[in-house]
Formats: structure tokens, sequence, C-alpha cells
């Protein structure tokens, strides 16, 4: 069964790494589906009913975005607040359409890993970041799981980095798809 990859960024075309995974993934048809927020809804204006029954067509789910000012972009909480309804994500004997899925979150950081510690510049690790996503899926029964990070594009932007982590994070979706 295909893993759903729900990409969140904004300016993909000007993306270094995330683009560069999407052209990966988009190699393996069989392996991943690849659904673009941004792409899909240039104007902001979600169908929901659209995302919701993508949603129940997939038993494994990540979603794929920037660290975007220690948060996710804004289309991804828009989804969140307009896609997880009461009555189908959550909230009533019919809900919990998520249920029992796995989620985790794929996420590209601009700075080194060490500078999201409690003695590094952001004080933070992305796994606190990250704790009210973990908090969201668990509420509507999803099986979230800990998230990808990929650290140090802006220090670091050679085609020799990209390329070092494409297999990083294909082995995290292999392993996350078994």
């Amino acid at each position: 069964m295909k893993t759903l990859i729900l990409v969140v960024h904004p300016h993909l075309n000007e993306s270094l790494i995330n683009k560069r995974w999407v052209e990966e993934l988009q190699k393996h048809p069989d392996k991943y589906e690849v659904h673009q927020l941004y792409e899909a809804y240039p104007d902001g204006k979600i169908d929901v009913a659209a995302e919701q029954q993508l949603m129940e067509r997939y038993e494994r789910i990540v979603f794929q975005y920037p660290l975007y000012w220690f948060n996710c972009p804004p289309l991804f909480k828009t989804w969140l607040d307009e896609v997880l309804t009461y009555g189908w994500a959550y909230g009533s004997q019919s809900g919990y359409k998520m249920a029992g899925k796995m989620i985790a979150l794929a996420i590209t950081a601009g700075i080194d890993e060490h500078e999201y510690a409690a003695s590094g510049k952001y004080r933070y690790t992305v796994e606190e970041l990250t704790r009210p996503f973990e908090l969201t899926f668990e509420y509507v029964k999803a099986d979230y799981r800990p998230p990808f990070v990929f650290y140090g594009i802006e220090l670091n932007s050679s085609e020799e980095w990209i390329e070092q982590s494409v297999p990083l994070y294909m082995k995290f979706l292999e392993e996350f798809s078994r």
C-alpha cells in the first residue's frame, strides 16, 4: 500500500531540499502518492471533502514541509483547522476517520541540529517545537511517529549536501512504510 506524502511548501520551485525530495518521490509512484497543498490550493481555499476522502484512502501519511518560524507553513495550519472536523476526525460515533493511521512529519530546518537544543541558539528541540502536532494527531487517535528532520540547509546548500539528504529521507520513508 502506498504512503501519502502531503508536501506543504509555499515556494517549492525555490526550494532546494523539499523540491529535490519531491523529484525523488515521483520516481516511485508505486510507493508514494505526492499531494502538493500549495499547488492544489493556490488561493488557500481547501476542498475539505476532497482532502478528507484522500486521507481515508491511506493508512500512512507524511506531512513534508520546511520549518517556518519554528512552526509549519500557514496552509498546513489551515489544513489542520479545516480538514480535521468534528464528526469526521473526532467527537462522534462516526468520527475518528484518522484513527490508527500512521502519521509522521518530514521537516527541513535551516540551522544545524545542535542549535535546536536547551544549550543551543533556539533552546528547544524540533521534537519539542512539533509537540502540538503530536497532540493533534493523538487527539484524533492517529498513530503519530517521531519526525524526520534534515538540518543545516542555510549553512550548506551545495549540491552534495542536498543529495546527501535524499537517501536519508528515503530510508526514513521505507522504515515508516513497513
